[in-house]
């Protein structure tokens, strides 16, 4: 019998040296081994790589224990240079593993084609607003005679006129005619002087020219809305699309 009980308990004194062994070759491997094989704890901040060529991402960034992947998609800003990195992800600043990939998105080599927008008859603000959200810039601003004040003639790109949808680089120039709001016409200026406001009016528009500013003078002698003067004097000539200022009677009120 006490054979016996030696025997289990050599056994279980052999099962608990194997036990410990068992427990520190585990805490050695996880608190030692796995840690220094994965780099637990190892970060690299990862750096900003925007504005950098290409040609120098793999050696900046080898030094860094990181790596570099060129995304798919690829965007255009024509004051970049190309091949330069307009994107990166992960973020400057965060905190990465050692040999972790950034990907980064590079400003094309050539610039994407996109149709010509139809600017003419439209406002010059209105043009230039729809010129910048099609991706183009305004050019130079040519104005010429018209009677159509600041309004798109006619569009160019290089010098040529560009029809609508005619596709052009993105980021071109667009040079704008534009009209003066004076047209090539000469005429004389018809007299108003002594007409109703309205009168004058309809005769300003119909002969080529425009209402400008309308100023009011008291008067005792003149009925109440008659023009009195205008400016530019009847008889000159000039332009159709000038402005003609009028003076317009209004009544003196008389004390009693």
């Amino acid at each position: 019998m006490s054979s016996f009980k030696e025997k289990i308990k050599r056994f279980l004194v052999h099962i608990s040296i194997m036990l410990g062994i068992l427990l520190v070759l585990l805490f050695i491997f996880f608190q030692f081994y796995l840690p220094s094989y994965t780099h637990h704890g190892d970060t690299v901040t990862v750096p900003d790589l925007e504005g950098y060529h290409y040609s120098e991402l793999e050696n900046y960034l080898g030094t860094r224990d990181l790596r570099m992947e060129v995304t798919l998609d690829s965007g255009f800003v024509p004051e970049v240079k190309p091949l330069t990195v307009l994107k990166q992800t992960p973020r400057p600043g965060s905190k990465v593993k050692q040999n972790r990939k950034i990907y980064v998105t590079l400003n094309a080599q050539n610039a994407p084609l996109i149709k010509m927008p139809n600017l003419v008859n439209t406002l010059l603000k209105n043009a230039q607003e729809i010129l910048v959200n099609s991706g183009l810039a305004r050019g130079e601003i040519i104005y010429i005679p018209d009677i159509g004040m600041n309004v798109v003639l006619e569009q160019k790109f290089r010098g040529r006129n560009v029809e609508e949808g005619f596709e052009i680089p993105k980021g071109s120039q667009i040079d704008l005619v534009v009209g003066d709001g004076l047209g090539n016409q000469s005429l004389n200026i018809p007299n108003v002087i002594g007409m109703e406001e309205a009168e004058a009016e309809f005769l300003i528009i119909g002969s080529g020219l425009r209402l400008g500013r309308t100023s009011y003078v008291k008067t005792d002698t003149v009925p109440k809305g008659t023009i009195v003067r205008q400016v530019p004097p009847p008889g000159e000539e000039v332009k159709t699309g000038v402005l003609i200022d009028l003076w317009i009677s209004e009544l003196e009120e008389i004390g009693i």
